[in-house]
């Protein structure tokens, strides 16, 4: 309330806390799950939703590593092509959309063991112990090879409400 800002929690599931034709900006960084409709719901007409999100695959040469191949539903998964579709069904038009794949290099094991522990997501249930196999012979590789590389992927999303 000091800068004239309501801060409001939410269970990020539909339906949101607001009003139809709420807002003139909606954004999300990194969302879980967008809600599309419940944006084109709370947007005023002409108002616009600007995301970035995690695209597809990313940093998933490090999972496979790991977990082994993964299939392709889950490859694809959070594709911006598919974000594009979703926006459009609720009746929201696409202004832009960027798609980039950014080179990561881990250095040494450290560093890959703190990622995995910090995003919990990429290797469900990792810890050392479990992985110490894998984390030994990779080790040995950065340290032979060079930096482990991988991509993360990331896309930009600007959606308009007509109106």
């Amino acid at each position: 309330h000091p800068r004239g800002v309501a801060v409001v929690a939410d269970e990020d599931e539909p339906p949101l806390p607001f009003a139809d034709d709420a807002f003139d900006l909606v954004v999300s960084r990194h969302p879980v799950t967008v809600w599309w409709a419940e944006i084109a719901r709370v947007l005023r007409p002409g108002g616009t939703y600007f995301s970035q999100q995690v695209g597809p695959a990313s940093v998933f040469e490090l999972v496979e590593y790991f977990l082994g191949p993964q299939p392709e539903s889950t490859r694809r998964a959070r594709h911006p092509d598919d974000a594009r579709r979703d926006a459009e069904a609720a009746g929201l038009e696409i202004v832009d959309l960027r798609h980039e794949s950014l080179r990561t290099e881990f250095h040494d094991i450290g560093a890959v063991i703190y990622f995995l522990r910090k995003v919990i997501w990429m290797v469900p249930g990792f810890t050392v112990a479990e992985y110490r196999d894998k984390l030994r012979e990779l080790d040995e590789r950065i340290r032979t090879e060079g930096p482990f590389v991988a991509h993360t992927t990331r896309f930009l999303i600007e959606a308009r409400k007509p109106g």
